[in-house]
């Protein structure tokens, strides 16, 4: 028997039992049939921030930025690299600071952006400051999963 993952859809959040070796044929949610990795990061408000980092069985990394942060905007099409590099092994979401302060505040979000890696519900790594490519993120990401 092949061992299964929960993943949270990326639409309706919903979460999703899919076998490891599906993951790589592009699984649907089995509540709104749209794709569960679309290769592009997944803005985040705070229930759904919750419901990915509390429900997904995949590591979670979270860039935390602000859109007047001009190192954020410069991260941001690495970042948007790195999801389509990344996934289906990793989940990558943006939190607007600006629009959720509650969970900056949650996290200790000292500097924007910084990037923050979970897995298993829990935060295992942080990098504050903007990474300059996707091959940079990706490093960072495999030198911090456990």
């Amino acid at each position: 028997m092949s061992e299964s993952l929960h993943i949270v859809c990326p639409h309706c959040h919903t979460t999703n039992r899919v076998k490891t070796t599906d993951l790589s044929s592009a699984p649907d949610c089995g509540g709104c049939h749209k794709p569960l990795f679309t290769g592009q990061p997944l803005a985040l408000d705070e229930a759904g921030f919750d419901r990915h980092i509390g429900r997904s069985q995949i590591p979670v990394l979270v860039d935390f930025w602000a859109p007047w942060c001009g190192p954020c905007r410069m991260m941001a099409p690495a970042f948007e690299q790195a999801a389509a590099q990344l996934e289906p092994q990793l989940r990558l979401v943006k939190v607007n600071t600006e629009d959720h302060q509650n969970l900056a505040a949650r996290f200790n979000i000292r500097s924007i952006p910084t990037l923050a890696l979970f897995q298993g519900g829990r935060e295992v790594a942080r990098q504050a400051g903007a990474m300059r490519s996707a091959a940079d993120i990706a490093r960072w990401v495999q030198a911090n999963r456990r």
